[in-house]
């Protein structure tokens, strides 16, 4: 009988969430968000703050994902593009657009995944100007 529970239950794993929480750590490091709205489209976000200048950043983006172009032996390798806005909260509040691409690892059989990405922006409030940043992180689906 137990048998029995046991292959039932284990028949039913959901597997990797849809829904990922982590951190992301750079200039600004915090919190990360994802959300897979299908296999290869996403929402994500990040909450985070910037200890050498005081200031705090909320950023959102569109993505899509590639997941035939890189293979490896176990999980799954992505790339990914995307669309987004940020705002900062410091001395002053700065609003901007996005451009993020990067690199996001699956781990095989596991709710874990790690991820590389770049971001082109402007601000467009209070005044115009260019940057670059990245961010190294890690999050657990459910």
């Amino acid at each position: 009988m137990t048998a029995l529970l046991l292959a039932v239950l284990t028949s039913f794993s959901p597997g990797r969430g849809s829904t990922g929480l982590g951190l992301i750590a750079g200039n600004p490091t915090g919190i990360s968000f994802k959300y897979f709205t299908s296999t290869t489209r996403a929402i994500d976000a990040a909450a985070a703050w910037s200890f050498s200048d005081e200031w705090m950043m909320i950023h959102s983006n569109y993505l899509w994902h590639s997941f035939g172009d890189l293979n490896v032996s176990k999980g799954q390798l992505p790339w990914y593009y995307g669309l987004g806005g940020w705002v900062a909260f410091g001395d002053d509040v700065v609003a901007g657009g996005r451009v993020p691409i990067g690199i996001e690892y699956l781990f095989a059989n596991q709710d874990i995944d790690m991820f590389l990405e770049v971001a082109a922006g402007i601000s467009i409030i209070p005044d115009s100007e260019f940057y670059v940043d990245a961010a190294l992180g890690i999050r657990f689906f459910f």
